[in-house]
C-alpha cells in the first residue's frame, strides 16, 4: 500500500515536501488575493493587448452582477463555449462570484453534442463569441434546447483597437451576423454598471461561497464508452490543485513567470495548469486563440515565456516547423507534456534541438488536472510520469479484482486519494461504486480512492510509469498485451513518426494487435518491412498482424492520439 509516500525523502525531488498541506479557497477568493497583492500586474497577453489582474477582476464582478440581475441564482449552471479569449477568464470567475457552476464546452462540438451537454448539465446561460462557426452552433442550440440565454462577445473588442478595426473592415466574413434579441445578448450588455473593487474583495452583494461545499465546475470527460460524464469539481479541489502545481516550481518569484497559453482553457489540463495556476502564483499567460505552431513560436519569443504546458503533438509540431531554429527560446525554463505518453524520439529530439528541458506529467479530468510530474530541475526519469504532487496518495490495485492490492512488485490499476479528487459524476450517483474504492489506511480508518483505469508501476525512488489502460489491453490467446509496449517498440524505428496499436478480432486467438502509423517526412518504407523489423523487438504474443501506414491518425480536441476514435473507425 503506497499511501504515505514512504520513499526516502532524499528521493523526493519536488521543492515542497510531500506532506505540504494547502489552503481550501474558493476560486474568486484566490483571484481576489492576487488582485489585492498587485491589481496592475499583467494577467493575460492576447494578440498585442495586455489585461491586468485588476481588469479581469473588475469585468468578472460586473458580469457576476449582470448574471444575478438576469435571474441566475447560486448553483445555476453557466456554460462557456469559447476558444482562448480574454472573456473566458472574466466569465469563468464572474459566474463563480455569482454562485454559479461553470460548464466547459469544446468549441469543436457539433450542434447535437452541444445540445446534449446543455440538457444534461441544465445550463441556463451560454457564453460564446461572434465567430461564425461558434455562434451558428450556439444559436441553433438556443432554438432547440432548454438553454435560456446566449451571451455573445465581440472578438474585435478584445483586440488592440487597430486590430479590431482591421477585423471589422477587412475580414467582415469572419464576424458572425448575430440576431440580437432578449434571449441573445451582447457581452457588453451583460456587464452591470457596478464599481470594480481592485482591493480584492468579491463584494457583499454576491452569494457567500463555501470552498468545501460548493461546486465550481462541471468538466465533462471524453467518455470511454457512451455519453460523456460531468465530473463534479468543487472550489476546494480546483484551488488546491492549482496550489499543488505552484508548489512544484523551484524557480524564484513565481509572479514573474509567463506561461505559454496554447492549451485550450476549456480542457481540464489548461483550466488548472494554466488559468488557475497563474492566479495562484500571480503569473501571466501569453495566450493564443488556438494552437498554431508559427504563432506559438512568435508568442514565446515576443513575451519571453518561461513555461509551456502542452501535449506531445504540440512539441512534434514545433519540431516540424521551419522557423523553430530561428526562434529565441532562451526564456523558456521548462516545458511540461501531459495528456498522452511522450514518444521517446520526440522527447530526445526536442531537448536536443531546443536546449529546453521537457518533463512528463499525468492527470485526468476526475483529479482536477494534475496528479504527478517529473521535477522541473534536478533528477527526472524519461518515460515516467514523475513523482506525485504534494498531498497525493496512491494504491496499485489488482487488475482483475480492485478490492485487492496488486501483487508485490507487479503493475496494478492506479488509484488516487488527495485534495484534488472529484466529488463524483453529475446526476450519476450509481457510478460511484465503479469509480471509487474504499481501502483501509494506516490508523484503521478507511480512505476513498479514485480508480483511474490506468495500469501503473512505481520504482524505489517514487517515480511512476503508466504501463497502459485496462480497457485498452488486448487479449491474445489468454495473454494480456499492452498496446503501449508495442507502440514504444515501433516508435524506435527512425521512419515512424506516430503510432497507435489496437486489438482486432482473430478467429483462433480472439484478438491480435494491429499497428497504425504515420511516417516522418521523406521516409520510404512499407508496412510489411516495418512488421518484420518489429517482430524481433517484442514478445511472440505481442506481434502485430500488420502495420498500416496512414497519412494521419485521429486526434482528440487537444491534439493527443485518439485510440478510441481509431478503434471505432476500424471495428
Amino acid at each position: 500500500m503506497l499511501t504515505d509516500m514512504d520513499v526516502n525523502k532524499a528521493t523526493y525531488h519536488h521543492p515542497s515536501p510531500w506532506d505540504t498541506s494547502f489552503e481550501s479557497l474558493t476560486l474568486p477568493e484566490m483571484l481576489g488575493r492576487t488582485v489585492a497583492r498587485d491589481a496592475a500586474a499583467p494577467f493575460l497577453h492576447f494578440m498585442g493587448r495586455t489585461y491586468s489582474y485588476g481588469d479581469i477582476f473588475e469585468e468578472a464582478q460586473r458580469f457576476a452582477a449582470g448574471l444575478m440581475a438576469s435571474g441566475i441564482k447560486k448553483g445555476d449552471r453557466v456554460g462557456l463555449f469559447l476558444p482562448n479569449v480574454p472573456i473566458y477568464a472574466s466569465a469563468y470567475y464572474g459566474a463563480m462570484m455569482a454562485g454559479a457552476v461553470i460548464v466547459n464546452f469544446s468549441p469543436l462540438y457539433s450542434v447535437e453534442e452541444l445540445a446534449w451537454q446543455v440538457s444534461d448539465s441544465g445550463t441556463r446561460v451560454l457564453v460564446t463569441v461572434d465567430v461564425p462557426e461558434l455562434y451558428g452552433n450556439a444559436a441553433a442550440v438556443l432554438e432547440s434546447s432548454s438553454l435560456e440565454t446566449l451571451v455573445v462577445g465581440s472578438l474585435s473588442e478584445m483586440l488592440p483597437w487597430y486590430k479590431g478595426a482591421a477585423l471589422k473592415i477587412l475580414k467582415r466574413n469572419q464576424i458572425a451576423k448575430v440576431q440580437w434579441s432578449h434571449t441573445t445578448r451582447r457581452w457588453s450588455d451583460m456587464l452591470a454598471d457596478t464599481a470594480g473593487k481592485h482591493g480584492g474583495g468579491v463584494g457583499d452583494d454576491f452569494p457567500a461561497l463555501d470552498a468545501e461545499a460548493d461546486l465550481a465546475l462541471l468538466q465533462y470527460t471524453g467518455g470511454t464508452t457512451g455519453r460523456p460524464k460531468g465530473a463534479m469539481l468543487g472550489h476546494d479541489q480546483l484551488s488546491q490543485n492549482a496550489q499543488q502545481i505552484a508548489a512544484i516550481n523551484p524557480f524564484d518569484d513565481p509572479s514573474k513567470e509567463v506561461f505559454m497559453g496554447a492549451l485550450p482553457f476549456f480542457h481540464v489540463f489548461a483550466n488548472t495548469a494554466l488559468l488557475n495556476h497563474a492566479v495562484a502564483a500571480g503569473a501571466s499567460i501569453a495566450m493564443v486563440p488556438r494552437f498554431d505552431a508559427a504563432q506559438v513560436l512568435a508568442t514565446i519569443q515576443k513575451h519571453k515565456t518561461t513555461g509551456f504546458p502542452g501535449v506531445p503533438t504540440m512539441f512534434q509540431a514545433l519540431l516540424d516547423h521551419p522557423t523553430l531554429s530561428k526562434t529565441d527560446l532562451s526564456s523558456l525554463k521548462v516545458c511540461i507534456s501531459g495528456g498522452a505518453p511522450m514518444p521517446a524520439p520526440v522527447h530526445e529530439k526536442f531537448e536536443a534541438v531546443t536546449g529546453v528541458r521537457l518533463v512528463e506529467g499525468y492527470g485526468l479530468t476526475e483529479s482536477a488536472g494534475v496528479v504527478s510530474v517529473n521535477p522541473y530541475a534536478g533528477t527526472r526519469k524519461r518515460g515516467t510520469i514523475g513523482q506525485l504532487v504534494a498531498g497525493t496518495e496512491i494504491l496499485l490495485l489488482d487488475k482483475e479484482d480492485p478490492t485487492k492490492l496488486a501483487p508485490e512488485g507487479e503493475p496494478g490499476e492506479l488509484a488516487l486519494h488527495g485534495p484534488q479528487m472529484m466529488r463524483g459524476y453529475w446526476n450519476r450517483p450509481e457510478t460511484a461504486a465503479d469509480v471509487f474504492v474504499i481501502h483501509p489506511a494506516e490508523g484503521g480508518t478507511n480512505k476513498q480512492y479514485l480508480r483511474t483505469g490506468d495500469v501503473a508501476e512505481m520504482d524505489a525512488d517514487g517515480f511512476l510509469k503508466i504501463v497502459d489502460r485496462i480497457k485498452d489491453m488486448i487479449s491474445v490467446g489468454g495473454f494480456k498485451v499492452f498496446p503501449s509496449v508495442v507502440e514504444d517498440a515501433i516508435l524506435k524505428h527512425e521512419a515512424v513518426k506516430e503510432a497507435l496499436v489496437i486489438g482486432v478480432p482473430e478467429e483462433y486467438l480472439g484478438e491480435m494487435p494491429r499497428a497504425y502509423v504515420t511516417l516522418e517526412t521523406g521516409a520510404d518504407i512499407d508496412g510489411d518491412t516495418l512488421k518484420n523489423w518489429l517482430k524481433d523487438r517484442i514478445g511472440k504474443h505481442e506481434r502485430v498482424d500488420s502495420v498500416v501506414i496512414r497519412d494521419e491518425l485521429p486526434k482528440t480536441i487537444i491534439g493527443k492520439l485518439d485510440r478510441k476514435a481509431l478503434r471505432a473507425e476500424v471495428l
